[in-house]
């Protein structure tokens, strides 16, 4: 799922600017879509070294007013993932002491990928491996779809331009990944003065199987994605949403899920973050209580 919205969120370049009626053609602007995909690429690498505060709300349907479950964490990256830690309600931690044991597992992580690297080459290589894949599938939507402009809407300050996103019938998938493309249409939205995708919303047309062919995710499918300037030339996620029903095996499954992405900021790269989390252990430790005290 996340694959899919990534990929579609990157080619949010103008291919077509023709009215629906008129055919659909290739790149009508290659200097503006190279420049949307390398903001897409810049936003994509922020991510492993900002942190944020991500809310995740799960619903039985998509008309549920109330969600069933909240679960928020703090995600911090760790040089090889994300780490998630659990917040309460409001936002802080709930449990103190298990907050800690987690920050000090993610230090230990940091610890040993900082001092020898060669440890967690199989770690590294994987998470090489999973950003290159993106990497591709970003690329690879240059010729997946065609796009049609459709209006200039206002969100805040800024003019967004609408398009209608439509496969590329001279397109062919060469990957299980890209074989996707063929079976999503939706629309996007792009602030064309940053070059910056700010929305993109999309439906599956067809069945699409996943996980080797065992399972399929159902026609009639829907996700979307918002992103906002969080600092000057830094777009990034702030919304997303997925309702996607489909099954697995024998059993069907249903994914309604909306998340809030919030609160980012800079924690750099392993050594970077490592010190930052050692700082922020030591603080921790200077507000616990002295020994024999008692909490008033």
């Amino acid at each position: 799922m996340a694959l899919l919205s990534l990929a579609l969120a990157a080619d949010a370049a103008p291919q077509s600017v023709v009215p629906d009626s008129g055919p659909k053609i290739g790149p009508a602007k290659p200097d503006f879509f190279n420049r949307v995909i390398a903001n897409q690429k810049k936003g994509e690498a922020a991510l492993d070294v900002y942190e944020r505060i991500e809310r995740v709300e799960t619903r039985k349907s998509p008309s549920d007013p109330a969600p069933a479950a909240i679960k928020i964490s703090r995600v911090i990256p760790s040089g090889t993932g994300m780490v998630r830690i659990p917040l309460g309600e409001d936002g802080k931690p709930s449990d103190s002491a298990a907050y800690r044991a987690e920050l000090e597992g993610l230090a230990r992580v940091l610890t040993v990928l900082v001092n020898d690297s060669g440890s967690q080459r199989d770690a590294l290589e994987k998470y090489a491996k999973k950003k290159k894949d993106k990497s591709e599938l970003i690329d690879a939507t240059h010729n997946a779809f065609l796009f049609s402009f459709v209006a200039r809407e206002s969100r805040g300050d800024r003019t967004l331009s609408k398009y209608k996103l439509e496969h590329n019938p001279a397109f062919k998938p060469t990957t299980r990944f890209t074989a996707i493309f063929p079976k999503v249409s939706g629309f996007v939205w792009v602030d064309e003065v940053s070059g910056e995708l700010a929305r993109i919303e999309g439906d599956v047309t067809e069945d699409i199987s996943v996980g080797l062919f065992l399972g399929k995710i159902y026609k009639g499918s829907h996700f979307m994605q918002e992103r906002y300037e969080f600092l000057p030339g830094l777009w990034l996620i702030s919304f997303s949403q997925y309702d996607f029903d489909g099954r697995k095996l024998f059993s069907s499954f249903s994914v309604h899920e909306r998340a809030f992405y919030s609160n980012y900021h800079y924690i750099g790269p392993p050594n970077e973050a490592l010190a930052a989390i050692r700082q922020e252990l030591g603080r921790a430790e200077l507000d616990k209580p002295l020994p024999g005290s008692a909490n008033q």
